[in-house]
C-alpha cells in the first residue's frame, strides 16, 4: 500500500515568523517520529530538566549550547549531534553569543514530556 506524500506549510508548524522556532507531531502526517525547531538569541535560555519515555536526538543548526543529559554535561556547537536517551532527564542552554538554533527529533508520533524540577534552578 502506498502512501502520499505530506506537506506542512510554515504558518501550520512555525511559531515565529523569523526564527525556526515551532513543532510537529508525526502523528498528524502518519509517521512515527515528532520534530521541535528551537531558537534563541538570549544567553542561557533553553528547555529546562525534562524527560521522555523515548529517545529524543538533538542536532545543533547554529550557535552553541550546554546540554545536561542525565549527569553528563557537553558543550555542542553547530554540526553536532546528540542522544538523550529513554528516560534520562536532559536540558540545554544557548551559550552564545547569538543565536541557538536547533532541530529536536522525538522518536514518537506524538510529544510526551514529563518536566522535572532542576535543583540548580529550584
Amino acid at each position: 500500500m502506498s502512501r502520499k506524500p505530506v506537506i506542512i506549510e510554515r504558518d501550520k508548524w512555525a511559531s515565529d515568523k523569523r526564527l525556526w522556532r515551532g513543532r510537529f507531531e508525526g502523528k498528524d502526517i502518519g509517521t512515527d517520529v515528532t520534530v521541535l525547531f528551537f531558537a534563541t538569541e538570549e544567553v542561557g535560555q533553553g528547555p529546562r530538566w525534562h524527560s521522555h519515555p523515548y529517545d529524543e536526538v538533538f542536532i545543533v543548526r547554529f550557535g552553541q549550547a550546554l546540554f545536561t543529559i542525565g549527569e553528563e554535561k557537553i558543550k555542542a556547537k553547530a554540526g553536532d549531534i546528540l542522544l538523550a536517551p529513554a528516560e534520562v532527564p536532559h536540558k540545554f542552554e544557548n551559550l552564545g553569543p547569538g543565536l541557538l538554533e536547533t532541530t529536536d527529533i522525538h522518536l514518537n508520533d506524538r510529544r510526551i514530556q514529563t518536566d522535572l524540577e532542576d535543583p540548580e534552578h529550584a
